[in-house]
């Protein structure tokens, strides 16, 4: 399929909710992960999707919406009321939409936390939804991990038989979300007023890239990250044998 951006200007359009206050990372939204601010990178990502016509940061600081404009996205102004730490990314999505001269058939709701999106993934996600297969949809992460909790008898298995110890290349994996982003068709949005409704589908992303910041240790991860990341066929630094 190809962009629709000359047939159909509001066929998909990104909304990244990015508010001012944060207390885990204070000015985590414009914080740098590769010399660039989060918000930024979230931007940078959509505007890399072929199928998303027009991105929106709605936010209630001026820091981000300078950011924002300057990375080519469009600002919506968000009031206090819909951006303390009761509020809900979907009231913040919908006050997004009721603020678009046009409604787009499909909404991209993107997170600026996630510094490594692929424009890919979001285009898949996208044609899941156009085509039918999914009325939603949300970036997950592979994962063989092996859960537990606490029990009445001590620790028990959550998501695992604990008497059988199946090996990684013989187990299905389960899938974590990693909310980088989710997209969903529009008029169902508005009809169930949450981002899962009717038939929910995934995109599987790349695991090593698959981090949610919302700690300080989370932002140092996403740094170091970066380097690989973001310049995957860097030269790495020779050995000892190399250099001789």
């Amino acid at each position: 399929m190809t962009a629709h951006a000359s047939d159909s200007p509001t066929f998909a359009t990104a909304v990244i909710p990015a508010r001012g206050g944060s207390r885990g990372v204070p000015g985590k939204n414009v914080a740098p992960v590769g010399g660039v601010p989060l918000v930024a990178r979230a931007i940078t990502s959509a505007l890399g999707a072929a199928l998303i016509d027009t991105v929106y940061v709605s936010t209630d600081d001026t820091h981000i919406a300078d950011a924002a404009r300057a990375a080519g996205a469009r600002v919506i102004a968000r009031a206090g009321e819909l951006a303390d730490d009761t509020a809900s990314s979907e009231s913040a999505l919908l006050h997004a939409l009721d603020a678009m001269p046009s409604e787009p058939e499909i909404l991209v709701f993107i997170q600026a936390t996630s510094p490594f999106i692929d424009p890919a993934d979001l285009d898949a996600a996208i044609e899941l939804v156009h085509s039918g297969a999914a009325d939603s949809v949300f970036s997950a992460a592979p994962s063989h991990v092996f859960l537990w909790r606490e029990g009445a008898d001590g620790a028990e298995g959550v998501n695992h038989d604990a008497s059988q110890r199946l090996r990684r290349q013989d187990s299905e994996p389960q899938y974590r979300e990693t909310g980088a982003f989710y997209v969903m068709r529009t008029a169902g949005f508005r009809a169930a007023g949450f981002r899962f409704f009717g038939r929910v589908g995934f995109v599987p992303v790349a695991e090593l890239g698959a981090i949610e910041i919302d700690s300080p240790d989370d932002l140092r991860l996403a740094r170091a990250l970066a380097d690989i990341l973001d310049f995957p066929d860097a030269p790495t630094t020779p050995t000892t044998e190399e250099k001789s």
